[in-house]
């Protein structure tokens, strides 16, 4: 028997249907049998199993009046259908779970001055709501985590915005203040109205280079006067390092609200001051690749954490 071909000269690709119909016959050895297993009727069936076999130039069955037998090719390419079946079973399988919300994985990327006060909510909010959802976390600096996620190794990321970044569509959750961490005795500690003039010539201790976190911070030093040679000492890679510098006495520092009591707590030689309205305050939000396929559930994902973060010392934006 010699394979059929399509126009062009090519061997005839078998069609899922004909594969469907031979594997039925070769489990039932009975064409009547086969055809109501699989909800087709027996001259389709008949029908599909010749196609195959014209396809693939191969003779599947031996037919007789009484039974159906198969050939040696058939045994050997029955195991072969069957296993084909089962691959486009899961991959129909896997689609579904793709269409299926929240489910899968999520790779989220967060930023160090954001992760060890925000996660603790997402995390539960994940628990809770979306036990499907494979949540992987990635702690990066933000031009990391945006190369990431236009490379498609992040799906989402949970930063302080605004980015400017092209071909990034930025999902608002809150904005919060901050406030002036300083040493125990310090001057400025526990007053509620401190005014930005303030920041002119205070001993300002900063992140390094690289972190959003010290560049907002003097923005908001900018903004208040302060002189491009005022002295700023760059002396941590993390906040929790910083506040122990301020604990020590080498200086004041700024913390995001959602921060201080995880940063403050560990010393009894700090003071935390509080600006007069309107307070220094960042944006935090998640942001998406414009176009993203899951977009649908990266905004319901924002809306939950909106929802999940109002008990945080923040002030959430309405999506």
């Amino acid at each position: 028997m010699v394979a059929s071909t399509a126009p062009g000269g090519k061997p005839r690709q078998p069609s899922l249907s004909q594969l469907r119909a031979f594997a039925a016959v070769a489990e039932q050895l009975h064409f009547r049998d086969a055809a109501a297993a699989i909800g087709m009727s027996q001259p389709a069936l008949s029908g599909a199993v010749a196609a195959l076999e014209e396809a693939l130039g191969v003779q599947l069955l031996e037919r007789t009046t009484r039974k159906v037998l198969l050939s040696p090719a058939g045994e050997r390419l029955a195991a072969r259908a069957r296993t084909v079946l089962e691959a486009v079973g899961a991959l129909m399988d896997e689609a579904e779970a793709a269409r299926a919300p929240f489910t899968g994985v999520l790779r989220l990327g967060v930023i160090p001055t954001v992760a060890p006060y925000l996660l603790p909510t997402v995390l539960r909010l994940v628990r809770g709501r979306y036990p499907l959802l494979d949540l992987q976390v990635h702690e990066e600096q933000t031009a990391s985590l945006l190369d990431g996620l236009a490379q498609g190794r992040l799906d989402l990321l949970l930063l302080a915005v605004p980015l400017a970044a092209p071909g990034v569509v930025e999902l608002p959750l809150f904005d919060e203040d901050f406030v002036l961490v300083t040493p125990q005795d310090h001057w400025l500690g526990g007053r509620s109205d401190i005014p930005r003039a303030a920041l002119k010539e205070l001993d300002l201790l900063l992140l390094d280079e690289g972190h959003c976190l010290r560049d907002q911070a003097l923005d908001i030093c900018r903004e208040a006067g302060r002189t491009e040679g005022a002295p700023v000492t760059t002396s941590a890679a993390g906040l929790s390092t910083l506040v122990q510098l301020v604990a020590g006495g080498l200086g004041v520092t700024l913390l995001p609200r959602t921060a201080l009591r995880v940063e403050t707590g560990r010393s009894e030689q700090l003071a935390t001051g509080y600006f007069a309205d309107p307070a220094p305050a960042r944006r935090i939000a998640l942001a998406m690749r414009a176009g993203a396929a899951r977009q649908e559930e990266f905004e319901a994902f924002a809306g939950a954490l909106r929802e999940a973060m109002g008990v945080l010392p923040v002030r959430i934006v309405k999506g």
